[in-house]
C-alpha cells in the first residue's frame, strides 16, 4: 500500500509539518538497521495498512525524539499543546494513524515489565510527544506566554529528619492507650526536588507533613528535624507554605478576592498595596485560573468553581509569599487524573524555582509516580523505603518483591505497604514463615499474613538502606554559615500593620457575610414579625392604664427578641470559622487582636440595617411616642442590647467551638436571664434574684419604658421612671465584659492541623 503526500498549496514554502512528514514516512518506509537522511534509525518494520504491522518501542520512541521540535533544547523542554496537535494530524494523514498509535501505545504503557523493570523518568517523557496532559499549555489565543513561578531570590532548605517518632495517648473512659503513629521514620529532601510521602490510609502521612511544617508541639515528638541543619524557629511560618487536603477558603468570596487578601496580608511590608495586588494576579496566570478569577469559590450551600480550580487556588494561596518549603496534604485527592497530572507538574515548576516540595500522595497513576524525585513509603507508621522513585521497583525487586501482572507501580507498592501479596511474587524467606508456622499468623490460603510481610519489609530495609541512607543525613547542608543562621531569626514577620491587619480583615469580613445577613429567609423573619407585631398592637392607646399595660407588653417582647436574635447568630461565628482561624493563625497572617476585633465590628453595620427595618414598621404602625427624642433613644436601646447579646453569643461560642453544645448553654443562659428578671414571678428568692443584673433582657426592658413614659408615669409594673443611666451603663459594661471573655478564650485555644 503506498502512501502519497497531500497536495499543498503552490508557491508555499515547506512548512515544519511538511518536513516531520518527510521524516516519519521515511522512518516507516526505511528497512530494518538502515538509516534515513536525517540520521535516524528506523529499528523494526513497519507493515503501512497491512495486519498487525507495527513499530518496536525502542524505534518508535526514537523515532518521536527525532520528530519532536525542540529536543536539542535540554531535558526541561516541553512540546506546546498546538504544535504536538499539528504534529499528530500530520502523521495521523502519514499512515491513519494505525501504525504509528499502535508504537506510541507500546512505549507509554510498557513503564515497567513483569521483573519490575522501571524506565527513567525522563525517557517517559521522552516517549509522549504528543501527550495534551502537560502542566498548563500557554495561551496560544492571546499570543501571550503564561508566566513563571516566583523565580525571585528566596532562602533555600534543606530539610532533614532523623529518627522521627511520634505518639498520641488515646484516653478511655477507664483508661489511657498509648498509641504510636510515627516510628524512626528518616529522609531528606533539597531545594528543587520534590518529595512524596506514600502509604496505605492510617499509615502516618499526614502526621509526618505536620511535623515538617511545624504544626506539631515538638514537645510530643522524638528524633530531630532541621532546616538548614538548625531547628524549627517562628521565622520560618513565613517561608513555609501548607496546603491543607481540605481547601478552608471562604465561599462568598471570589477567587481574585481570595488571593488578592491573602497577597495583602501576607507578603511583606515594604510592598505597595498596588505591587501586592499584582503579585495576586500573577499568580492568577500562572494557576491558570484568568476565566473563573470572578467567580465565587463556593461551598456546601454555594455554587462556585470546580474541585480542580479550587484545589489549585488553595495552592496559589501558599506560593502567593514565595515559600522556601511548600508542603501539600493530598493535592489531587478527588481530582481526575488529567487535573491531577496538571498540578503535579505545577509542584515541578515550582520546585525548578529553586524550593522544596513535599507532598502526600493516596495512590497515584503511573504517569504522576514517575513525576516525584523522591519516595518514602510508609506502612504502619514505619518505614519501608526512602529515595529515588525511579529506583523503588528496583529495590523491591532486589529484596525478592516483584509484580507477576504489569500494574501501576503505586498500586504494586500500595499493595506491599497493607501486606496483600496477591498477583506479587515475593521471596522464599518469606514463604518459609508460614511453613514454620509463626504463632498462627498465616493465612487460610497458604500465604503470609499481612503482619508477616510487613515485618519483613522493614527488616529488609533496616538491614539493607537504612544505614547508608543515615550516614547521608549527616552531611552538612550545602550552603554557610550566615545564610544557616537566617533560620534561627526568633522575630516574625508581619505582612501588614496591625491597622492594616484590621481594615483588611473588616474588608474581607464584610464581603464575605453580606450574604448571609440579606438573605431572603432571614430578611422575611424580621419584616414579618415587625408586621404582627404592628397588627397585633395596631395603634394602641396609653392613656388608659389597660392599654399601658398592653404597651408595656409590646416593650416586653422586643427587648426579648432583640436579645434572643442575636445570641443565637454570633454562636456560629467562631465554631465556624475555627478551621480557617486554625490555618491563619498558624501561617502567622495576622495578629488575633486584629482578627478578633475586625470579627467583632464587622457584624456591626450589618447587624443594624434589619432592627432599623423592624422598629420603623413597628414603631408607627403600635403607635409608640410620635417625637423624634423617644424614638431615636428607642432605638439607641435596642442597639445597646444586640450588641451585648451578640457579645454574650460569641463569648459561648469561642469557650466551647461546638455548635451543639454551645446552642444548648445559649438556650439555658438566655431563659434563665428571662425568668430572673421578674417578668413572670414577682417575688424572686433573694439567691437567685442577682442573676437579673447580669441579664440584658432586663436592663433593656427598664430602658425601654424609662424612653416611652418618662413624663407619663412615675413607675410602671414596679419599676422606677428615671433617667436610666444604671441600665446604659450595665449594657455597656457587658458589651466590653462578654468580648473580653471571647477574647481570652481564643487566646487559650490551641492550633491543631
Amino acid at each position: 500500500m503506498s502512501m502519497e503526500k497531500p497536495p499543498l498549496a503552490s508557491g508555499l514554502a515547506r512548512t515544519r509539518s511538511e518536513q516531520l512528514y518527510e521524516t516519519v514516512a521515511a522512518a516507516i518506509k526505511s528497512p530494518h538497521g538502515s538509516m534515513d537522511a536525517n540520521g535516524v534509525p528506523a529499528t523494526a518494520p513497519a507493515a503501512i495498512g497491512g495486519v498487525g504491522g507495527t513499530l518496536s518501542r525502542k524505534s518508535s520512541r526514537r523515532l518521536m525524539m527525532a520528530a519532536s521540535p525542540g529536543r536539542s533544547g535540554g531535558a526541561g523542554t516541553h512540546i506546546r499543546k498546538s504544535r504536538s496537535a499539528q504534529l499528530k494530524l500530520d502523521l495521523e494523514e502519514v499512515s491513519s494513524g494505525a501504525a504509528l498509535s499502535r508504537a506510541s501505545s507500546a512505549s507509554l504503557g510498557l513503564s515497567f515489565s513483569f521483573t519490575g523493570f522501571a524506565m527513567p523518568p525522563e525517557e517517559i517523557s521522552d516517549s509522549k510527544p504528543f501527550s495534551d496532559d502537560e502542566m498548563i499549555p500557554e495561551d496560544n489565543e492571546a499570543g501571550k506566554k503564561k508566566p513563571r513561578f516566583q523565580a525571585e531570590p528566596t532562602l533555600p532548605i534543606f530539610l532533614k529528619f532523623r529518627e522521627v517518632t511520634y505518639k498520641v495517648v488515646i484516653k478511655k473512659l477507664t483508661s489511657s492507650v498509648e498509641k504510636e503513629i510515627l516510628n524512626g521514620i528518616n529522609g531528606s529532601v533539597s531545594p528543587g526536588e520534590v518529595l512524596a510521602l506514600m502509604g496505605p490510609s492510617g499509615s502516618g502521612k499526614t502526621t509526618l507533613l505536620s511535623l515538617l511544617g511545624g504544626r506539631i508541639s515538638q514537645s510530643s515528638t522524638g528524633g530531630s528535624v532541621t532546616y538548614n541543619d538548625k531547628p524549627y524557629s517562628k521565622y520560618l511560618k513565613s517561608k513555609i507554605g501548607f496546603v491543607t487536603q481540605d481547601d478552608v477558603l471562604f465561599p462568598h468570596l471570589t477567587v481574585r478576592e481570595t488571593l488578592t487578601y491573602a497577597a495583602r496580608l501576607r507578603l511583606p511590608k515594604t510592598l505597595t498595596r498596588e505591587q501586592k495586588e499584582q503579585r495576586a494576579f500573577e499568580v492568577i496566570q500562572e494557576l491558570g485560573l484568568e476565566r473563573c478569577q470572578d467567580t465565587m469559590i463556593g461551598g456546601a450551600f454555594v455554587r462556585g468553581v470546580s474541585g480542580g480550580e479550587r484545589k489549585r487556588v488553595s495552592i496559589g494561596n501558599e506560593i502567593i509569599i514565595n515559600p522556601s518549603l511548600l508542603l501539600l496534604d493530598e493535592p489531587t485527592s478527588g481530582l481526575d487524573s488529567t487535573t491531577a497530572l496538571r498540578t503535579i507538574q505545577m509542584l515541578h515548576d515550582i520546585a525548578e524555582a529553586g524550593k522544596t516540595v513535599i507532598t502526600t500522595i493516596h495512590q497515584p497513576s503511573s504517569r504522576l509516580f514517575h513525576r516525584f524525585d523522591k519516595l518514602i513509603l510508609l506502612g504502619r507508621g514505619n518505614l519501608l523505603y526512602f529515595g529515588k522513585s525511579s529506583e523503588a521497583l528496583v529495590y523491591f525487586n532486589s529484596i525478592g518483591c516483584s509484580p507477576l501482572i504489569a500494574m501501576n507501580p503505586a498500586e504494586f507498592l500500595l499493595d506491599l505497604a497493607n501486606g496483600n501479596i496477591n498477583d506479587i511474587s515475593v521471596p522464599s524467606e518469606l514463604e518459609d514463615r508460614v511453613q514454620v508456622g509463626n504463632s498462627g499468623r498465616e493465612t487460610q490460603a497458604g500465604k503470609p499474613s499481612p503482619a508477616s510481610v510487613h515485618e519483613y519489609l522493614v527488616e529488609a530495609y533496616e538491614t539493607r538502606v537504612a544505614e547508608q541512607e543515615k550516614k547521608k543525613l549527616t552531611e552538612p547542608a550545602p550552603l554557610d554559615e550566615e545564610a544557616k543562621a537566617k533560620v534561627l531569626r526568633l522575630k516574625r514577620q508581619w505582612g501588614a500593620s496591625w491597622w492594616e491587619q484590621y481594615c483588611i480583615l473588616f474588608s474581607r469580613g464584610l464581603k464575605e457575610r453580606r450574604h448571609e445577613y440579606f438573605s431572603w429567609l432571614r430578611v422575611t423573619q424580621v419584616l414579618s414579625t415587625a408586621v404582627i407585631l404592628g397588627l397585633l398592637w395596631w395603634q394602641s392607646d396609653i392613656r388608659t392604664p389597660r392599654g399601658l399595660q398592653d404597651q408595656a407588653g409590646l416593650l416586653f417582647f422586643i427587648a426579648v427578641f432583640w436579645g434572643f436574635f442575636p445570641v443565637f447568630t454570633a454562636i456560629f461565628a467562631f465554631p465556624q470559622e475555627r478551621a480557617m482561624l486554625n490555618k491563619e493563625r498558624a501561617a502567622d497572617m495576622y495578629r488575633l487582636s486584629a482578627y478578633f476585633l475586625a470579627r467583632t465590628t464587622s457584624d456591626l453595620p450589618l447587624d443594624f440595617i434589619l432592627p432599623s427595618l423592624f422598629l420603623l414598621v413597628v414603631y408607627f404602625m403600635t403607635g409608640l411616642r410620635l417625637s423624634p427624642y423617644p424614638f431615636f433613644l428607642s432605638m439607641l436601646t435596642v442597639f445597646l442590647c444586640i450588641i451585648a447579646s451578640q457579645g454574650l453569643g460569641l463569648a459561648i461560642g469561642a469557650i466551647l467551638m461546638d455548635l451543639k453544645k454551645a446552642t444548648t448553654l445559649a438556650s439555658v443562659t438566655v431563659m434563665t436571664f428571662m425568668l430572673a428578671g421578674g417578668f413572670f414571678v414577682k417575688k424572686v428568692p433573694v439567691f437567685i434574684s442577682w442573676i437579673r443584673y447580669l441579664s440584658f433582657n432586663y436592663h433593656t426592658y427598664k430602658l425601654l419604658l424609662k424612653v416611652q413614659y418618662q413624663d407619663l408615669a412615675q413607675s410602671i409594673n414596679g419599676m422606677r421612671i428615671d433617667n436610666g443611666l444604671t441600665e446604659v451603663v450595665a449594657l455597656v459594661a457587658m458589651i466590653f465584659g462578654y468580648r473580653l471573655l471571647a477574647y481570652l478564650s481564643l487566646r487559650q485555644m490551641k492550633i491543631t492541623t
